[in-house]
């Protein structure tokens, strides 16, 4: 691949103003340790924490060549956040992570060296092969993640390890296509973004990782987003 590949992460954020200083210095550090062009796009979703002024603050230090900041008035979900941080991308390679230091940046030149190998379409860091792992869960949230991940390995057959995932590598052009297709909102959308993937014909690769539950705030997953994925994976199934 190119010398000139340039990488853009993609943060949506709610309520992150703890964290994101912290995964904003740990980015930057991974970034400039490997030598990649980067640039970080934070899209605040309206919080009432003060996130959006912590990134500015961010700003100021790193430069706005480096923290680009593309909020939004409120929470308009997670698809169409990507959409409107693809929108002023300028790398070829976007990286979509969750910036409550669930997701570390010491795994993407992992993910980098991983899409090189085979030219792979989308890089997905799994939790369940190799040393991958989860941290910081109790027994009845692993069940729930490990369960829906059995579940839709047997009904939709993938061909990746961790569908509910959302720390990934994608070639700027094919997230673009995949976030267009995708008509899940919430917890679903990870799954049908590599369903959607298969569907396309896309390859994916995939980089071990170690999920740690978020440092700082409150944990979004509740009973209504394992409704939601029940009825999304239903929705799959029937349309794929």
């Amino acid at each position: 691949m190119s010398s000139e590949d340039k990488y853009s992460i993609l943060l949506p954020t709610y309520n992150e103003r703890e964290n994101l200083p912290i995964i904003v210095w740990l980015l930057v550090k991974s970034f400039t340790e490997s030598k990649h062009e980067f640039e970080i796009i934070v899209i605040d979703d309206g919080s009432p924490d003060g996130t959006l002024e912590v990134a500015k603050q961010l700003q100021t230090i790193y430069g706005e060549s480096k923290i680009v900041l593309r909020p939004r008035e409120k929470k308009l979900g997670l698809g169409t956040a990507y959409i409107h941080g693809i929108k002023h991308a300028t790398g070829n390679f976007i990286i979509i992570m969750d910036a409550d230091l669930s997701h570390h940046p010491k795994f993407i030149p992992k993910f980098i060296a991983k899409q090189k190998e085979k030219d792979y379409d989308v890089v997905s860091g799994t939790r369940y092969s190799g040393d991958g792992g989860v941290y910081g869960w109790d027994l009845k949230r692993k069940i729930i993640s490990r369960g829906a991940n059995y579940v839709t390995q047997v009904l939709l057959r993938p061909g990746a390890s961790d569908l509910t995932g959302s720390f990934r590598l994608y070639k700027k052009s094919v997230l673009e296509k995949l976030v267009q297709s995708c008509k899940s909102k919430g917890y679903v959308f990870q799954m049908e973004m590599i369903i959607r993937a298969r569907q396309f014909n896309f390859t994916i690769g995939e980089v071990p990782i170690s999920f740690v539950d978020r440092v700082y705030g409150e944990s979004k997953l509740g009973g209504n987003e394992i409704f939601q994925f029940a009825k999304g994976l239903l929705f799959l199934f029937a349309t794929t």
